[in-house]
């Protein structure tokens, strides 16, 4: 298995793990663009070897159980893999699901980069519903300690992520602009009286945007406010501390989790088929599914560099980045046995941070 050995040896110098958890970790990423799924029972059939597919599943289960992952090094092995120009723009969201009486929650903080937002850091919620300002503010802190230097454009995410603690965390505490969605029901305050954004943007028709001339206080503090009427009614606020006629414009890249979401799950990777329920285990698997995600990605630029990717008469692309690295992936995993071309070796230069 002279490519697992590459993988390995590949992967060595960046995460510093010995050689049987590399080794599994190569094996894991072939078998896991093989079956397209993170279910172990799929996964130990398209585990490479000898040994039985019941010994593969036995060592899914040992790794997951007990291997201590350095959270940390992943995040770092993530932007080296991508090496995303600054100043980098943070999206933060949570994805859930249910499997039987279990309930997955995590939420997610990634940075953006070609319309795909590449997690960094993300916390195993044990619980329904939203985040809180406090669990949101630890996830920006860990991002901070991880990426001292990196310089932020702006911090971006949906209604959820409001309140007067998270606000004065991003605006004052840390100094990072935000680009931060409002319900139209949130009551804003000019210095004399307050009125919904719902009122102060009523007049505005569909496809047409506005940026309120001054700042509102809002959670105790005073923004900018910008909105835009989308084409289906529905209203769209937008607070900002910095650059108010951008903000529906870089509040649009928030987007970008909502497609991580959908690699790593149906679209990709399929992680609600997962039957794992602990989650620290759970966590492992987003870490091991960050580094694939990032593999295809890199793939898929380079396959587009070479043929650029036909546009849609709507605007956008035939097939995405991931999809064209994921599924050039898979032909090469499955057909390693007889690679005569040289394909695993032009794909293995990306799963590196050279």
């Amino acid at each position: 298995m002279e490519q697992i050995s590459l993988i390995r040896r590949t992967l060595q110098p960046h995460l510093g793990w010995h050689g049987a958890r590399l080794s599994f970790l190569a094996l894991f990423l072939v078998a896991l663009f093989r079956v397209k799924t993170v279910n172990f029972s799929e996964l130990a059939v398209g585990f490479m070897g000898k040994a039985q597919s019941a010994s593969h599943y036995k060592r899914l289960q040992r790794f997951f159980r007990g291997f201590e992952l350095d959270y940390y090094a992943i995040a770092r092995l993530v932007a080296g893999m991508m090496d995303i120009p600054q100043p980098w723009v943070l999206s933060i969201d949570r994805t859930n699901w249910e499997f039987g009486g279990c309930v997955f929650n995590i939420l997610m903080l990634g940075v953006v980069h070609e319309g795909v937002a590449f997690p960094l850091l993300w916390v195993m919620l044990n619980k329904k519903g939203n985040s809180n300002q406090g669990e949101r503010i630890d996830l920006l802190d860990d991002f901070l300690t991880v990426f001292p230097d990196v310089e932020v454009g702006y911090v971006t995410g949906d209604r959820e992520f409001l309140g007067h603690l998270w606000i004065d965390y991003l605006n004052h505490t840390r100094r990072l602009p935000l680009r931060i969605r409002v319900r139209h029901s949130e009551q804003f305050y000019d210095g004399q009286r307050q009125l919904k954004a719902s009122v102060l943007f009523s007049h505005l028709p569909p496809g047409q945007h506005m940026v309120l001339k001054n700042r509102r206080r809002i959670w105790g503090h005073w923004l900018y406010v910008a909105a835009l009427r989308l084409d289906d009614g529905e209203l769209l606020v937008v607070v900002t501390d910095t650059q108010p006629q951008r903000a529906i414009a870089d509040y649009a890249h928030r987007w970008g989790i909502e497609t991580l979401f959908g690699c790593l799950k149906t679209r990709g990777f399929c992680l609600e088929s997962t039957h794992l329920q602990d989650p620290e285990r759970l966590s492992r698997m987003v870490a091991l599914l960050s580094i694939a995600l990032c593999w295809a990605v890199r793939v898929g630029e380079w396959i587009s560099q070479r043929q650029p990717i036909p546009i849609k008469k709507h605007g956008r692309k035939a097939r995405s980045l991931f999809r064209v690295g994921f599924d050039h992936l898979r032909r090469v995993l499955i057909n390693l046995t007889i690679d005569s071309n040289g394909d695993f070796t032009d794909v293995l230069r990306f799963l590196s941070c050279t």
